[in-house]
């Protein structure tokens, strides 16, 4: 593979050069194995895990949480957040097709995306959807506050700017959490 089209910069995000060899970063993690002739091949073993450590010590596996409540026709991305924190919280694009429709049911107004993730009745409906699915995971799972955005996370960005999700659309929470920061710490305050 030689890289996106035309796209020198998203090319240098993505592949990275190590001992004269070009390698597409997944963030996955694996091994070079050799086969019985001698061939190496790269062995895909394992995802890269994120655990999460609440300040009680507790530790939360947020990829179930999210993979469950993205099953909602209202939420696009979702992102649990809670390290070194006492409750878990989440960061949520709303779909906004979903949402469009919703609030067109509901008699409400459609501006954009911006706007409509302020309006409470909006907010109130995520409250219900977190509601909903909490019952599904321990007290400590279980997502107590979380704020909508309305920026949704990209493995290339045209700008240059640095992508929220690998190539394999996986999320980059270290990334995450830097662009959201203020969002999160207004989450614990």
């Amino acid at each position: 593979m030689e890289g996106y089209y035309k796209k020198p910069k998203i090319n240098a995000q993505v592949f990275k050069e190590i001992d004269g060899e070009k390698w597409f970063c997944t963030g996955d993690i694996g091994k070079l194995i050799k086969n019985a002739t001698g061939n190496e091949f790269l062995k895909i073993t394992d995802r890269k895990k994120e655990l999460l450590k609440t300040s009680g010590g507790k530790y939360v596996a947020p990829a179930p949480i999210e993979n469950k409540m993205k099953e909602d026709f209202l939420i696009e991305q979702m992102m649990v957040v809670g390290d070194k924190q006492k409750f878990v919280t989440a960061l949520i694009l709303p779909s906004e097709a979903s949402l469009k429709n919703w609030c067109q049911h509901k008699k409400l107004g459609w501006s954009t995306l911006d706007d409509m993730i302020q309006h409470k009745d909006v907010i109130s409906k995520y409250q219900k959807v977190i509601d909903a699915y909490n019952p599904q995971f321990s007290h400590i799972e279980q997502v107590k506050k979380f704020k909508l955005i309305s920026s949704p996370w990209l493995p290339i960005h045209e700008d240059g700017a640095e992508a929220e999700l690998t190539p394999t659309l996986k999320l980059k929470r270290r990334v995450i959490r830097e662009k959201f920061k203020n969002d999160i710490t207004a989450l614990y305050s």
